[in-house]
């Protein structure tokens, strides 16, 4: 445990310095939060209601999608993954403390969206704080699996970028957030059901406890998390 700790906090240390990570989960995020913040409150009054969420759910899927892959390849495609394997050091530590830096990376930036959303654009603030956070935390938690998922199956920097925007683009387009997902195309509308940015952003809009909106991101996380595995082990015998 003290070593998966000191992993964590190294990880940490190095995203805080890394570009890609500083561009994808802040820089970005918050510079299209301050834009289309006021766009969407100019043109949409009504978007104040939903623009917390809305813009958290485009911050989270750049950080997980665009920001995180790239970081994965850099452990599990060069020497560092020979490093774990002769000190018997598990394959999944490098995962781990990469998706637990990310995750208390984005939830950074989710908190800063949340706390300026109301000052700077009006927003409304969700109506039920600790659901709010529980939710954001698992559409977070999804994400990051899916980046994993590129990041284990891609080795090629230049193919994972083509990879990660076909997911991302999908998810910010398809997803509801940027205009309602109901005026989409039913082959659209249901295509956008397969990204976990469409469930996140139904669960951080709902006021109410509904298991059933919860079950889509958990089933995506179980699938995730599964071939992960899958791929740490193709991994460790090649």
């Amino acid at each position: 445990m003290k070593t998966m700790l000191y992993g964590i906090r190294v990880q940490l240390k190095m995203d805080i310095r890394s570009k890609t990570l500083l561009v994808t989960c802040y820089v970005v995020p918050l510079l299209f939060f301050a834009i289309m913040g006021g766009i969407f409150t100019s043109l949409m009054p009504e978007a104040k209601h939903t623009l917390i969420q809305s813009m958290t759910v485009m911050g989270v899927s750049m950080g997980a999608l665009i920001g995180v892959p790239p970081s994965m390849i850099e452990v599990y495609s060069t020497d560092i993954k020979k490093m774990y394997i002769a000190n018997g050091i598990p394959l999944c530590f490098g995962v781990i403390a990469l998706v637990v830096s990310a995750f208390i990376h984005l939830m950074i930036m989710s908190i800063i969206i949340f706390a300026l959303a109301p000052i700077v654009f009006h927003a409304t603030i969700p109506s039920n704080i600790p659901l709010y956070f529980i939710t954001l935390a698992l559409f977070v938690i999804v994400s990051l699996t899916i980046s994993c998922v590129l990041g284990l199956a891609v080795k090629n920097q230049a193919k994972l970028t083509m990879y990660s925007q076909v997911v991302f683009l999908p998810s910010i387009m398809l997803s509801g957030i940027m205009f309602s997902a109901e005026l989409l195309p039913n082959f659209l509308e249901s295509m956008g059901k397969l990204f976990p940015a469409t469930w996140g952003y139904t669960l951080l809009i709902q006021k109410n406890i509904e298991v059933s909106t919860f079950i889509p991101l958990v089933f995506i996380l179980i699938i995730s998390v599964f071939v992960s595995v899958q791929l740490l082990k193709k991994i460790r015998s090649e």
